[in-house]
């Protein structure tokens, strides 16, 4: 059996701002984990890919207030940070409209 995937080393090095808010950010990272590890079994950062994240935005907080949008997604935008993809940058992210 293997160890589950540690967010909060993972986003060690990009997380900032104050500790409510990188618990915030580490709490919501979980969650975005937990949500991509039920539907598709991939539990680790390293082998997502945009339409994994873009799944979670547009489908898992379709029902959600925008302010809650907005949060989960500046947390998708430090996990592509980390990551290295641009594909959830603040300019890719308009392609991705949320559901309303």
């Amino acid at each position: 059996m293997t160890k589950p995937f540690d967010m909060a080393l993972f986003l060690n090095g990009v997380l900032s701002g104050s500790q409510a808010t990188q618990h915030r950010h580490l709490r919501q990272a979980r969650f975005i984990q937990a949500a991509i590890q039920q539907r598709w079994q991939r539990d680790n950062p390293w082998t997502w890919r945009k339409k994994h994240l873009a799944w979670f935005l547009n489908n898992r907080l379709e029902s959600r207030a925008e302010a809650t949008r907005y949060r989960y997604r500046l947390t998708i935008q430090l996990i592509a940070l980390r990551l290295g993809k641009p594909c959830f940058r603040p300019k890719a992210l308009q392609k991705y409209p949320l559901a309303k």
